[in-house]
């Protein structure tokens, strides 16, 4: 253990583990930490994920994603005895760093992450205007064209002049049910 790690004190550090094993590694740290009287050194444990939107059925639904999959944050301060604690922890491949050493997390990188995480409703990032000529990817009318009249942002609903049976047929879409031609 290098006497440079530490003096970082408390900050964040980045384990690997197993892929789809981050929230047994973190129930397993946390008993450790009790069991071990840890708790003065080890003090967080995150799991990052957030919320996508997609699209099932025609019908929107919200998951929640992790972030960096095979990856779990902790903050500590790291000392033999907490880092022996980590590393030993059932499903830890170990930390992210130079050798044994754990590298520290900028302190903005957690802050931004904690940021995404604690958005509540995913936003839409849609690079389409009224007028444009729009693809149907999904739903009943999959694979015809039309010309968007009206977008919802807030709702992430789109409307649609579509062109059946000779005559313009408004049609309300979801953003993800489009693309741009």
């Amino acid at each position: 253990m290098s006497i440079q790690t530490l003096s970082q004190g408390r900050r964040w550090y980045v384990l690997h583990t197993y892929s789809g094993y981050e929230e047994n590694v973190t129930q397993n740290l946390k008993q450790r930490i009790e069991s071990m009287d840890m708790d003065d050194k080890i003090f967080n444990i995150l799991v990052p994920t957030e919320k996508k939107i997609k699209i099932k059925n025609g019908k929107r639904k919200i998951t929640e994603e992790k972030i960096f999959p095979g990856y779990v944050l902790v903050e500590m301060i790291v000392t033999d005895d907490s880092w022996y604690v980590v590393r030993n922890t059932p499903n830890v491949t170990g930390f992210i760093g130079a050798g044994t050493t754990p590298t520290p997390v900028d302190e903005k990188e957690i802050s931004d992450l904690q940021k995404r995480m604690g958005v509540e409703e995913p936003k839409f990032k849609i690079d389409i205007s009224v007028g444009s000529v729009v693809k149907i990817i999904d739903g009943p009318f999959k694979n015809l064209e039309g010309k968007v009249t009206n977008i919802d942002e807030a709702k992430g609903k789109i409307k649609i002049a579509v062109s059946m049976f000779g005559r313009e047929t408004p049609v309300e879409l979801d953003f993800l049910q489009i693309k741009k031609i």
